[in-house]
């Protein structure tokens, strides 16, 4: 059989990292095995979709490099893809279930239905239209009563499948409620929807949350009373914000637009979620798309949750950073220098040579740039470094020597300035390190800058390195 695996997500928001790890594994297991990937959009609980969501779906599995080979708007020979136009094969289906006897019309009035339940709200369906006779059926929607069709679930024995991830799954029937498959409107639960879609549309492997591993049984039986052959189920072990909460959009946890919007690469995400349950068994963390692809494999998927880390993230994401072409850099960052200090002021670009291999994500930009504003009198308390043998007086001293050594140096380029700087302090008995040290705290005010003292330089150029300079000589 060909592999086909589906992403079926529902149009209720932004995209959720849970949502797409599950896309992910999907896509890597389809590509691995030549098969298949459809993109199917769960919309028949329409008061929950937010407006635009579909087109966040779309964008996303863009961005991600998640190439889609059946879909809404690819198209397919399986359509439509999408549940709300399909409603009329889901009454066909729904009907014929009820003649096969795995399903039935159910009429119950909500205030019924209420009187199941116990004092703490919960209650469970007790097959009170089942001994409903054709005729009576017949009568009450000839009469327009309002009906639901409920699946007819066995109250003995035992119900069981062999998921790839988490082995032999079994469930006493006795558990299960006899759930609606199609409501008053006509439209179908996902109970059923997805049982009618993933048969219709010939998927091979169902990947999905692991919350779902004992209702699958439910829909098997609905598989069995059709006769259809039952695909192979992957459940996914979920991600955990820390070590009791579960990640959920439902209470604000980033999703990928989040990250995309920090100034993090798409495939940077993209590969740190992948390892997210998922271990390649040869140690390797950073790896393209196709590396994904060709080492993705079920053996190597875990039972146990996951926590995201997303300082782990942020350090992946700096080695993307690190190997991009510094055009490529120069493009991506210019927004965030645009948001920055910096903007119109400075070039940009001297800064991308300074910034490149040290920032993990794009946003970092605006804050690491902020000292070149932000000059204004400090503490000389910076100056002290005892390790480097850094006091007052060797500061007062640096300042000095750096004053004369610039005044008559014109060659603003940072080569220039660490060799003349460094000369310098050897030509007045300090160590280049201690007046390049004294030198960078005198020019920026700061005791950690991105980029040491001669950088700097070059950047704020001649005539601005020697007023802070002469500045900091005032503070002592």
């Amino acid at each position: 059989m060909r592999v086909r695996t589906r992403f079926a997500p529902s149009p209720t928001g932004f995209m959720h990292i849970g949502n797409l790890r599950t896309a992910l594994y999907a896509y890597l297991f389809a590509r691995h095995n030549n098969g298949d990937f459809i993109l199917r959009i769960e919309d028949t609980d329409q008061e929950r979709e937010v407006e635009g969501a579909v087109d966040v779906i779309y964008k996303t599995l863009e961005t991600a490099n998640m190439t889609i080979d059946e879909s809404p708007l690819v198209g397919g020979p399986y359509g439509p893809y999408i549940q709300s136009q399909r409603k009329q094969i889901y009454i066909d289906y729904a009907k014929k279930l009820v003649e096969l006897g795995g399903a039935y019309y159910c009429f119950c009035s909500k205030e019924r239905l209420e009187s199941l339940k116990d004092e703490k709200g919960i209650g469970k369906y007790d097959k009170h239209c089942l001994s409903l006779s054709k005729e009576e059926i017949e009568r009450k929607i000839a009469n327009g009563e309002p009906y639901v069709i409920r699946q007819n679930i066995p109250t003995k024995g035992l119900t069981s499948y062999d998921d790839l991830v988490f082995g032999k799954i079994e469930v006493d029937c006795s558990d299960l409620e006899d759930n609606i498959l199609l409501k008053s409107d006509g439209m179908p639960t996902y109970n059923f929807a997805n049982v009618i879609d993933d048969h219709l549309m010939k998927i091979s492997h169902v990947i999905r949350g692991s919350e779902y591993l004992s209702s699958t049984p439910k829909y098997n039986l609905i598989y069995q009373s059709f006769g259809w052959e039952i695909p192979q189920y992957m459940h996914l072990a979920p991600i955990m914000k820390d070590a009791t909460r579960k990640l959920s959009k439902r209470y604000g946890d980033a999703n990928f637009e989040d990250f995309i919007a920090k100034g993090y690469l798409p495939h940077a995400i993209i590969n740190y979620i992948a390892l997210l349950g998922w271990n390649p068994k040869n140690n390797e963390e950073k790896m393209t798309m196709d590396e994904l692809i060709s080492l993705f494999s079920i053996e190597g998927i875990s039972k146990s949750s996951s926590i995201f880390d997303e300082p782990k993230m942020r350090w992946l994401n700096g080695l993307y950073i690190n190997e991009l072409p510094f055009d490529e850099f120069l493009t991506l960052a210019k927004p965030y220098f645009d948001k920055s200090v910096i903007k119109d002021k400075y070039d940009y670009k001297k800064f991308g040579t300074l910034l490149q291999s040290r920032i993990d994500i794009f946003s970092d930009i605006p804050t690491m740039v902020e000292f070149i504003e932000d000059f204004k009198a400090y503490d000389i308390a910076l100056f002290n470094h005892q390790k480097m043998k850094i006091d007052r007086d060797v500061a007062l001293k640096s300042i000095d020597i750096a004053i004369n050594c610039l005044e008559n140096h014109n060659d603003f380029d940072n080569t220039a300035l660490y060799e003349a700087l460094s000369q310098a302090a050897i030509d007045n008995g300090l160590k280049k390190g201690q007046l390049l040290w004294c030198v960078r705290v005198a020019i920026t005010g700061y005791e950690q800058t991105p980029g040491g003292a001669t950088e700097l330089a070059a950047i704020l150029g001649k005539e601005e390195t020697l007023r802070r300079l002469k500045f900091s000589k005032t503070l002592f």
